[in-house]
C-alpha cells in the first residue's frame, strides 16, 4: 500500500445530485458508492487520476450533530468553503463542452499570468477553479 492522501471530501446538500453532476456533466467515475444504514460513503475519481477520490459526504450523524450540519450547508451554500482546482489542458474547450452538459460557470475563461482560468460551483455550492497551465517555454 501506498502512503499519503486518497481522499478529500466536499460536503453536499444532496448525494444524487452531487453524483450527477460529478460523472454525467464533470466525467468523473463512481469509485466506492456504500452505506450502512442512513450513512452513505460516496466516493467519485477523475479518469486520469485514479489514485484520487474525491468524497460526496452529507454534513452530519455520525460526524456532526444537526446544529453544525445545518451551519456546515448554510457555509458550502454561500460558496464560503475553499475552492477545488480542476487543471485541464485547454480551458476554452473544457468551458465550452461542460457549458453544453449543462454547468453553470460563475466566471468565463480569462487569460491572466500566463494561464487560463474559469469558475463554476456544483450544485450544493462547492466553488471551483478551472486552470489551464501556463505553456512551457522553450
Amino acid at each position: 500500500m501506498k502512503e499519503g492522501i486518497n481522499v478529500v471530501g466536499l460536503y453536499v446538500d444532496n448525494q444524487d445530485e452531487a453524483l450527477a453532476f460529478y460523472v454525467d456533466k464533470l466525467g468523473f467515475q463512481v469509485h466506492t458508492d456504500v452505506r450502512n444504514g442512513n450513512y452513505r460513503w460516496l466516493t467519485v475519481q477523475h479518469p486520469d487520476q485514479p489514485s484520487f477520490q474525491l468524497g460526496l459526504f452529507m454534513p452530519g450523524p455520525p460526524m456532526h450533530d444537526e446544529a453544525t450540519a445545518q451551519t456546515l450547508r448554510a457555509m458550502v451554500a454561500k460558496g464560503a468553503m475553499p475552492p477545488l482546482v480542476l487543471s485541464v489542458a485547454d480551458c476554452h474547450s473544457s468551458y465550452a463542452q461542460m457549458r453544453e452538459r449543462g454547468v453553470e460557470f460563475t466566471q468565463a475563461p480569462i487569460d491572466r499570468y500566463g494561464s487560463v482560468d474559469a469558475g463554476f460551483r456544483d450544485p450544493a455550492g462547492n466553488g471551483w477553479k478551472m486552470i489551464q497551465a501556463p505553456k512551457e517555454k522553450a
